[in-house]
Order: C-alpha cells, then structure tokens, then sequence
C-alpha cells in the first residue's frame, strides 16, 4: 500500500468508523489502476478542443462512459444539445458533481514548451476542461461502483455542463430546475495550486453590441456613409474613460469581433464582445447600465443604430465552509503533486516564457495550501449554482506553479503528463469526498447549515429573460450581420 494511501484510510479513520472506508487504500489504488484509461479520454477531448455549445465529441465522450457504467444518462437538457445528467441510485441524499469540457478559442497549442500552435485546430483548453470533466467522470463512475457494492441509499448525478467560458451554460441549468432536489454539489478546477476553496470570485455580464450604419466609398463618398466602426471605436473610448470611475474591484474588458471587411469601405455594420465583471452582482447590474449608456453615445454621435445580444450573466460564488472543511481533509489526505526529471526539465523550458520577474519553485506543487477567505478576480457559472444549492470546491496543481491559466503555457501542460497528475489529485479527492457526504448525513446537514447562513438575506436573480435562450453560437464571430 502506497504511504499516501495509508494516510487517507488513517484520516477517514480517524473521523468515523464505517464498513465503506475499511477498503480506502484499495479504492485509491483502483482509481490508480485506471489512470491509462482516463488519461487517453482526457487526451481526446484535449485534442478536439470544442469551443462552448459544440463540444459534440466531448459530451458525447464523457456521457456514453457514464451510461456504459451504469447510469441513466439524458441528454440535450436546458435546452442545450451538449449537456446532459446522468444519474444512479435514488432517494436522499442527492449528491452531484460537476463535469465541464470547454475549451477557449485561439488558443492552439501542441505539448510542448515552446509557443508551437496546432495545425488542426484553432481552439485550445487553456483553463484545463478537458481534465475537469474527466476526473469528475472518473470520479462519479468509480462512487457509483462503491453506492452499488455497498448498497447505499441515495442518488449521485453527474452534470455535464457545457460553455463555462461565457456561455452561462449551468445558468440556464439552474434556471431549468435540474439542481432543485440536490443536497449537496461539489466541483474542481485545474489550476497551479492544491488548495480547498472558501473564496469567492466576481460576478460576470457579457454581451456583444451591434452597430449598423450605411456603407459608401471611404474616398470617393464618405460623406454618404454612417460607419458602424466608428460607433465601436466611440463605444470603447466611453467604456475606457469609464474605468477611472468604477469601483477599483471592477474588471472591464472587450474584443472588436467585426471591425469591417476592407479600408475602402465604410462598415455599415460592426460589432464587439464585452465583458464587466465585480465582486457583487447589484453594483455590476448598475455598471452594466453605464456601458449600454457608452453604446448609446456611440451610436447618436454616429447616426447608427444599436443592438445588444446578453451573453453570459454569471453570480459571484457564495463559499461553503463546511464543504470547504471536509474538501480540505480529502485533499490533504492525498496529498500533491511531485515531478519527475522529464517533467522538471519540461518546466526548466517553458518557465522563461512567463512574463513575471519571480517564479515560485516547482515544489510547492507538492504542498495543499491553507482554506482562506479571499476575493478572486475570474467568474464562473458555478456561481449560480452555488446559489441554489450547498456547493464546494477545490483546485489542483494541473500546471506548474506560476503559469496562468488562459495561456499557451497551460495548454501545452494540460496536454502532458504534468496535466494528468493533478487530475487523478482531483479524481481521488472528489470520490472520497463524496462518499463521505453519502455515509454521513451530519455532513450534509452542515453544508445547508452553512447555505443558509452564508445566504441568510441575501437574494440571487439572474439578468437573464425568462424566455432567453442560451446563446448557443456565442462562440462565432459576426463575420456577416446577423
């Protein structure tokens, strides 16, 4: 038996005796006898690369290996074809996991530690979806085994949740009531550090504001034309000067998707993608306003018209300190990551890359840091889950220290080796994790004990319609009006 597997049965141990923890080590060294088979679906689903909504192949992927496990699989929920539950068990507790598998566009990258792009595709994972779903699949599959050996009450469910990067994707899920009868959800996320989450993060709104005016000749008659460009350009001036007068905690930032088709004419149509992020989703709504204003201003000083498509709409996380606690215990129970000689070598290349004057050692991967309260500055849709229901998390070294997520760096190490170790860290926290929430019910009834005090007066609301639908082709850029 490994020493770190003898440590996990002895802290399981250590907190209750039951018949399910007895066979701890051989549960972890089952979880290590099936690295080759996850590591080479991990490696498909790095390999496509689909952007949110068309991730046809990895949901597919993931869904199928559940349903040949065992579970009832429905596909195609919240009205989006790349999502999909799968469930097994029934009755109290309903314990789920979630499973993303995004990947971000323009961020090609082989496995290597130089800048070398893909020739065969033009997305890459560079926040690591393609492990998350993985190690969540891995996970659900090998609880399921344990729920059924032991014959367990309760219900497990893994959530294939599509187009975390802007899309909303779980939004529209929670919005759908697939979350209303759970107890408890937990979650992971790549990252460059073991660590149990009790922060919280930034609320998100994105949207894509359109402009349309009138084309003429940019020489020959450009008195005739009203340019979609230059609304955009005024646009992003207002949302420029705008920045000296939001809160310092206020994140604004856009990308001109359709900018015009040629310098000799005059664009009658353009359009750019933007983003506003803050700590508390009241204070965004009221930042938003003053960006549709700045469109506003584009648009009459132009003599354009305007359009908005709302994109994404995600809440701030709303921490667990319970879920956080016993997330922390299984996380340490396992322990962290260790590099081989390749693997340092790897790094050695690729660190120089990175654009900041001190890296922190490799080693710290080997160390699962302290749970602390703090402020995050990325969003995510797990959010408004966190809203609806108990829900906790965790991250993993999947790169090495110091390289940030959404850069080719963490491409090429998602895609190795390096990527793989912190994924199977995940996969074992998770399951143990989850079986301890399905053989204790004190566990459960801490995490609503800390939902509802973290919430107690408080409310969540998305901006989202009632009659939205998801933007399922948020990823194409407006190469044509819409």
């Amino acid at each position: 038996m490994r020493r770190s597997h003898v440590f996990a049965t002895a802290v399981l141990l250590m907190g209750f005796v039951s018949p399910i923890w007895l066979a701890a080590d051989e549960l972890l060294d089952r979880i290590d006898a099936q690295r080759p088979k996850y590591i080479e679906i991990a490696s498909r689903i790095w390999r496509w690369a689909e952007v949110g909504y068309r991730e046809v192949q990895s949901s597919s992927l993931l869904a199928d290996e559940l349903e040949a496990a065992g579970f009832e699989v429905q596909r195609g929920v919240a009205d989006i074809p790349t999502a999909f539950v799968a469930e097994f068990g029934s009755g109290k507790p309903v314990i789920g996991i979630l499973a993303e598998y995004d990947a971000l566009p323009g961020m090609e990258q082989e496995a290597v530690p130089a800048k070398q792009p893909l020739k065969s595709n033009k997305a890459g994972h560079a926040c690591g979806h393609h492990l998350f779903g993985t190690a969540s699949t891995w996970s659900a599959i090998t609880v399921k085994e344990q729920l059924a050996a032991k014959k367990l009450k309760g219900t497990l469910r893994l959530y294939g949740c599509p187009a975390e990067e802007g899309g909303s994707g779980k939004v529209f899920m929670v919005r759908a009531g697939l979350f209303n009868d759970c107890d408890v959800v937990l979650h992971w996320h790549p990252g460059s550090e073991n660590r149990a989450g009790l922060e919280t993060n930034l609320a998100n709104i994105s949207g894509k504001f359109r402009f349309r005016g009138k084309a003429a000749h940019a020489a020959g008659a450009p008195h005739q034309a009203r340019s979609a460009l230059d609304a955009v350009m005024l646009f992003a001036h207002g949302v420029d000067l705008l920045r000296e007068h939001v809160p310092q905690e206020t994140r604004l930032h856009y990308v001109i998707t359709n900018g015009g088709n040629a310098p000799n004419i005059v664009p009658d149509f353009a359009e750019v993608y933007m983003y506003a992020r803050h700590p508390d989703p009241k204070t965004l709504d009221g930042i938003w306003n003053r960006i549709e204003k700045c469109a506003e201003g584009g648009a009459i000083a132009t003599e354009t018209t305007r359009s908005l498509e709302l994109v994404g709409n995600t809440a701030n996380l709303l921490p667990n300190d319970a879920l956080a606690k016993l997330l922390d215990k299984h996380l340490r129970a396992i322990g962290g990551v260790t590099y081989s000689a390749e693997e340092t070598a790897f790094a050695e290349k690729l660190r120089p890359s990175l654009l900041r004057p001190e890296l922190p050692p490799l080693t710290e991967a080997a160390q699962v840091k302290s749970v602390g309260e703090g402020q995050r500055y990325g969003s995510t849709d797990v959010g408004d889950v966190s809203w609806a229901v108990p829900t906790g998390g965790f991250s993993t070294a999947c790169v090495f220290p110091g390289v940030p997520m959404h850069s080719w760096q963490a491409v090429a190490c998602g895609g190795t080796t390096v990527g793989h170790k912190g994924m199977v860290i995940a996969a074992k926290t998770l399951t143990l994790a989850t079986l301890e929430l399905f053989n204790d019910p004190k566990q459960v009834a801490a995490a609503r004990e800390s939902f509802d005090n973290r919430r107690a007066g408080k409310s969540y609301q998305t901006r989202f319609p009632k009659d939205q639908r998801p933007a399922l082709n948020y990823r194409d850029n407006a190469t044509v009006e819409p």
